[in-house]
């Protein structure tokens, strides 16, 4: 796996920490984020879109990431673009 270290929650401290990195093999964007809590993810789950079913299928997840990640997540879709991911 050829990842690529973006960042870190800047304000993560020495407990929990929201990262961000790039996958340059799988060519995906990789997260490590909070888990929901129930309510949240309920929420989500019931969430519809054209074309798709509701829910959260097993093999996925929902994470969060605050918003003060945002130029991490910046940094992340840049470089994966510069790398024609």
């Amino acid at each position: 796996m050829a990842l690529r270290s973006i960042g870190i929650d800047p304000d993560t401290g020495q407990q929990g920490s929201p990262t961000v990195w790039v996958d340059e093999e799988k060519r995906e964007l990789v997260f490590q984020g909070w888990r929901p809590d129930g309510l949240l993810e309920a929420e989500c789950a019931a969430f519809e879109l054209p074309g798709h079913a509701p829910g959260i299928p097993p093999h996925e997840a929902v994470i969060r990431i605050p918003a003060r990640m945002v130029p991490l997540l910046r940094e992340a879709c840049d470089v994966a673009e510069r790398a024609k991911l």
